[in-house]
């Protein structure tokens, strides 16, 4: 059946469809460390997971001092949806904040938001202490402060399995050199948006980190310091997502509208674009056969970033086409030939 047939469903739930990109669950959902329950621990511990929260959506250390978000620190309640506390050690409260009242909130300060929808990362972690060098692999326990640093700053973490041959990959010299290929190849049966090494090494008690990070074409690279294990993957996580989110935060109205063609749509294909879309305001404008074409609004450069991580490739601008050249045996006075204008939007392909 033609596409036109199904898109009076609308933007059906995505079931047995492998993409690379996640929909990272829990986006609004915060723990911070509390040391008790009284009112004023309480209220503390609030205030935190709403900076959590803001980075989390932002990325932007400068969104926390925006003037439009003074009533909401006053009283981050208004955004909440619920709270408790986790038993310990080390206690801990846990922060339900409700996605559309936080949304519009920050909308309203002017603040660019980054979607559910983000890259995958697989990280190739090197512990490097006294006691010797150990990668960290799905499943064991050094990956745990791994986990729970990525899902407290919003990024969807994955981990290799460290198996004896990715153990002889994963090597000091691979994870700080500039050049990625040994550990890609390993990486390819993880299918990853974004490759991430990172070489950990303990000194006079306290952890430092050299990561490099790959994103399609762009590289990034710093050095992270903490007291501990858990506190480095923390600050590198709060590096990475500084990083990330420019590339994918949108702003509705900043950057104007965009048209937007997507070629070799199908039904779980429609259902995918919706969710990558969705942060861009869509709306569809007209469908030809497998072919949609949408008005959204954001830049160019974040719709390319956006759309790369469901692997769509960009087509070229499609060309002028000219009308051909009346013949001897057109009818005199006969209508000219109409020539469609090219579209002039983006265009992309499954």
């Amino acid at each position: 059946m033609r596409l036109r047939s199904y898109l009076a469903v609308g933007c059906l739930a995505l079931f047995g469809f492998s993409v690379q990109a996640e929909t990272l669950t829990g986006l609004y959902q915060v723990r911070e460390p509390a040391n008790g329950q009284s009112a004023e621990v309480r209220s503390e511990a609030l205030n935190k997971a709403l900076d959590t929260l803001v980075l989390r959506l932002t990325g932007d250390p400068k969104a926390l001092q925006n003037p439009g978000l003074a009533a909401l620190r006053k009283d981050p309640q208004q955004i909440i949806s619920q709270f408790g506390f986790e038993a310990g050690p080390p206690e801990t409260l846990l922060v339900e904040f409700d996605p559309g009242s936080t949304e519009r909130a920050l909308r309203q300060a002017g603040l660019a938001l980054w979607g559910s929808n983000r890259p995958s990362i697989l990280v190739w972690w090197l512990n490097d202490s006294p006691e010797g060098a150990s990668l960290v692999g799905d499943g064991q326990s050094s990956a745990e402060p791994l986990r729970r640093a990525a899902q407290h700053r919003g990024l969807p973490l994955r981990l290799p399995l460290g198996d004896l041959q990715e153990q002889l990959v994963a090597t000091a010299k691979n994870l700080e050199g500039s050049d990625p290929a040994p550990l890609r190849e390993a990486a390819e049966r993880y299918a990853a948006n974004a490759l991430l090494t990172v070489h950990a090494t303990e000194a006079e008690g306290k952890w430092q980190g050299n990561w490099r990070l790959w994103l399609g074409d762009q590289h990034e690279q710093g050095k992270v310091e903490g007291a501990d294990q858990a506190a480095l993957a923390d600050a590198l996580m709060l590096a990475l997502s500084t990083r990330l989110a420019p590339r994918f935060a949108t702003k509705p109205g900043a950057s104007g509208d965009q048209l937007l063609q997507v070629q070799g749509m199908t039904l779980e294909r429609y259902a995918e674009l919706c969710r990558v879309l969705e942060p861009f305001g869509a709306r569809l404008q007209a469908v030809d056969g497998d072919t949609l074409e949408y008005k959204v609004s954001g830049s160019a450069e974040q719709l390319r970033a956006q759309l790369s991580l469901s692997k769509l490739q960009e087509l070229p601008a499609e060309a002028l086409q000219t009308a051909p050249a009346p013949t001897a045996a057109a009818a005199p006075g006969a209508a000219p030939v109409s020539v469609a204008a090219p579209f002039s939007g983006l265009r992309f392909r499954w």
